[in-house]
């Protein structure tokens, strides 16, 4: 069960706390700029649109965060950029 705080938490995420929580489960890409908590999957993961820097502007992804009762894993990817 997921908690009202948890629940909070995990619908709050700053951009800062979503690079953090990245780089936690192992992504070494860019620090994200902005976010915006966009829903919660069928399958339960809490998903944000991330935006980040790239060379002459910026760029987004969609980060899904799933709640494992004792940490927060993050997924996410990068489309190639031409």
């Amino acid at each position: 069960m997921i908690t009202p705080d948890t629940l909070q938490t995990l619908i709050s995420f700053s951009a800062p706390a979503l690079t953090r929580a990245a780089r936690d489960s192992g992504y070494k890409g860019p620090a994200f700029s902005s976010c915006k908590f966009l829903g919660i999957t069928n399958g339960g993961q809490f998903c944000y649109m991330a935006v980040f820097l790239v060379e002459g502007g910026t760029d987004s992804t969609k980060v899904f965060l799933t709640h494992t009762g004792s940490r927060v894993i993050v997924d996410y990817q990068l489309t190639e950029l031409a």
